[in-house]
């Protein structure tokens, strides 16, 4: 099979909103008057984001989740992606299982792939989003403010906590790592929360790299501080039945520094909880309020008796030596 043999079978359908679609140098898309356009590109490499034992369904999934997640974290609607693809051989049984786990995502959200590219090589998938937002509504990292409460929603640390089974450091029983091993490879992009937190969060960004790793860009954006406790550790909704069947010291590493959760970490001002609790509960996720914005640089995370903790916890650095 061909390239362009490839792209007609697996990754191509007739348009629905571009102008101008999969087949030619470039695509043209229309974006609604008075709205602005989000863009976001994530790459997703063998061996350094996901397995080779990664089932070709859920890594098509995951490849468009991450994205999304990125336009989840800034309030905006999906609109369209491109998708540039490096395969070692053509494998019609991957293809497919591929495909088929990026268009039950992509249809669920309304997104439809214009373009993109192919290529032999080690297998590497990119893929750009793009969304819409109105002009001023988009969620920034920059805007947290002094006071603010910062929440994250669904669980936490649930895909470390998987990746750490598949190495052996770590054993649960055979449900809890199912539950934890499709989080790691089916994350939910949360597109409807980040749209209703327009205009009740101050700042909102994804967790991929690990919930403080991600804190500190807020908090270095917005030129603030913050202090996390850590009593939610112990118990509450962010923490999954499957991170509750491990100690609590795995626990609070993973879920902190974790990485690969893809839920949104925001913050809002205190005023604004019972409206932060409605967007939530529209929405159908739960969110954990884990702390506060404060006029100190720096985050500092606090023990169960609130005294802060000396020890660190490192996320994830894709050039850290």
């Amino acid at each position: 099979m061909g390239e362009f043999d490839l792209i007609a079978r697996y990754f191509t359908r007739p348009s629905r909103h571009a102008v101008l679609g999969v087949g030619d140098d470039c695509a043209l898309l229309h974006i609604q008057a008075g709205m602005q356009l989000a863009v976001s590109s994530d790459m997703l490499v063998q061996g350094r984001h996901f397995l080779p034992t990664t089932p070709a369904a859920g890594l098509g999934h995951k490849a468009l989740a991450v994205n999304l997640s990125d336009l989840a974290a800034c309030g905006a609607k999906p609109v369209a992606f491109t998708l540039a693809l490096a395969l070692p051989s053509v494998d019609e049984a991957w293809l497919s299982g591929f495909s088929q786990g990026l268009w039950e995502l992509a249809d669920a959200h309304g997104c439809e792939l214009i373009g993109g590219d192919t290529t032999q090589g080690p297998l590497n998938i990119c893929i750009t989003v793009m969304g819409e937002v109105p002009p001023g509504d988009a969620l920034l990292r920059q805007h947290a403010q002094v006071g603010d409460d910062i929440y994250v929603s669904g669980t936490v640390g649930d895909a470390r906590l998987a990746l750490e089974v598949f190495r052996g450091t770590v054993s649960v029983d055979m449900a809890h790592f199912e539950a934890a091993r499709l989080r790691l490879e089916r994350p939910t992009p949360r597109i409807a929360l980040g749209m209703a937190l327009r205009g009740v969060a101050n700042a909102a960004i994804d967790i991929s790299d690990g919930l403080l790793g991600d804190l500190g860009h807020i908090v270095q954006r917005s030129k603030v501080g913050a202090v996390i406790d850590t009593a939610w550790v112990q118990d509450s909704a962010a923490i999954s039945e499957a991170m509750q069947s491990i100690s609590f010291n795995k626990r609070l590493e993973f879920a902190l520094a974790g990485g690969d959760d893809y839920e949104l970490l925001f913050t809002a001002p205190p005023d604004q909880a019972e409206a932060v609790l409605d967007a939530a509960e529209a929405c159908g996720v739960s969110v954990t309020c884990m702390g506060r914005i404060t006029p100190v640089a720096g985050v500092q995370v606090l023990d169960l008796q609130g005294v802060p903790l000396s020890r660190r916890f490192a996320s994830f650095d894709h050039f850290a030596t």
